[in-house]
């Protein structure tokens, strides 16, 4: 049976982007790797080298005395196989499956545990790609072979954007630091 071999990243819901984007990269030292201000999401890690990200924002937050802070807990897997077998126990457990996406960098399968906590295990692919980027993978459906293809073609597109990089200038970054 497969295992998780790490946490990668928290995801976190955020009232005011901007301000949390200025936390964590100015006062708490983070670099911006990958930002899409348009779809209010910006990614931050302490070592890039090491792991593309391990806090995510997002806009979003709820109002209200308990709303949802976490978007999502990560757990890294070994291998894509690791990632196929998490994905038939998530299901034979009858826990619901959000959804399955190829990030370039990492293919990872969303869903939701006892509680109804969003949870992600990921493969990383070996591809650095500092653009956040979603395409649907069909664990059932596609070969091993389709995906690596999937992952090749999104690292072709976006590969040669630097961490904290735009893809497309229109995104905009409106918090300028000399840190992203």
């Amino acid at each position: 049976m497969s295992r998780v071999v790490g946490l990668g990243h928290v995801g976190i819901y955020t009232w005011d982007l901007e301000k949390m984007v200025a936390f964590y990269r100015d006062f708490m030292g983070m670099q911006v790797t990958k930002q899409n201000w348009k779809a209010g999401m910006v990614f931050l890690s302490t070592d890039p080298d090491r792991s593309d990200h391990e806090i995510a924002l997002m806009r979003g937050r709820p109002a209200g005395e308990e709303p949802y802070l976490i978007n999502q807990i990560s757990m890294r897997v070994e291998t894509l196989a690791d990632l196929r077998d998490f994905h038939r126990r998530i299901q034979a457990a009858g826990l619901k499956v959000d959804e399955v996406v190829s990030h370039c960098s990492a293919v990872g399968c969303y869903f939701f545990d006892p509680e109804g906590n969003r949870t992600e295990v990921f493969w990383l692919s070996g591809r650095a790609c500092w653009v956040p980027t979603v395409d649907r993978v069909d664990l059932d459906e596609m070969s091993d072979e389709a995906i690596e293809e999937m992952v090749e073609r999104q690292w072709q597109r976006m590969g040669h954007v630097p961490p904290g990089g735009l893809l497309d200038p229109a995104m905009g970054a409106p918090v300028a630091s000399s840190r992203s």
